[in-house]
């Protein structure tokens, strides 16, 4: 069952579980999970009209996919995110989803427009940070919001500025940000895996027993997989 009653996170989490592994989803489990997420839409500490977590949720921070722990601001947006992201690969026709889905997306592209209107913004495919930048990319890539390829390629370009000495990047989560790269089919995002690979292979090498441990050396041997 992927609905968990008291949080969204972990609902949202069981989704992408099952996309990552490709594991397939009956039709019955994908709509009653798809019609959950929706009814969050809009409710109290949901961010630009996306989607709510639980009062635990909103006090104590969400952990990501890839185990980083957000937390105040930056996860009520990464949630409402990631929560869109989880719908459009339910992929349910359904009128009350399309319609939470539709409101969502509209919600977010008012704040990117309040961004983009700000003078110090030059770059489209950024949002407040770094953390909240992947969190849009991950949106986008499934489908969602606007000019998808300019500020995915936009996004990734500027990682190159960000790099530090230990093969990530600066103000970026690393785990999370290799997860967003390793969907995108570009030469930027594909310098920045290389510029990640020798701490993608120090994880692809080492043992993993805890989830996140797993999530992250199935997801450094992929990239690896493919440099």
């Amino acid at each position: 069952m992927l609905i968990d009653s008291t949080s969204l996170s972990e609902t949202v989490d069981a989704v992408h579980a099952a996309h990552f592994e490709g594991r397939p989803l009956d039709a019955a489990e994908r709509r009653d999970t798809a019609r959950w997420i929706a009814a969050r839409q809009g409710l109290a500490g949901a961010y630009a009209e996306t989607f709510a977590g639980f009062p635990a949720e909103r006090s104590k921070g969400i952990a990501l996919f890839t185990g980083e722990r957000i937390t105040s601001a930056s996860a009520r947006h990464i949630l409402g995110e990631e929560a869109s992201r989880a719908l459009r690969v339910l992929a349910v026709r359904d009128p009350v989803v399309t319609g939470a889905l539709a409101a969502a997306d509209e919600g977010l592209l008012r704040s990117l427009a309040r961004a983009a209107a700000d003078p110090r913004t030059t770059n489209p495919g950024l949002f407040c940070c770094g953390k909240c930048s992947v969190g849009l990319w991950r949106n986008l890539l499934a489908g969602g919001l606007d000019r998808r390829d300019e500020r995915l390629r936009r996004g990734a370009s500027h990682l190159r500025s960000a790099r530090d000495r230990e093969h990530g990047w600066k103000r970026f989560p690393f785990w999370y940000t290799v997860l967003a790269l390793s969907e995108m089919d570009s030469r930027d995002a594909k310098a920045e895996l290389t510029h990640a690979a020798p701490a993608l292979e120090r994880a692809a090498a080492r043992s993993a027993s805890t989830l996140y441990a797993c999530r992250r050396r199935n997801l450094a041997e992929r990239v690896l997989k493919r440099l």
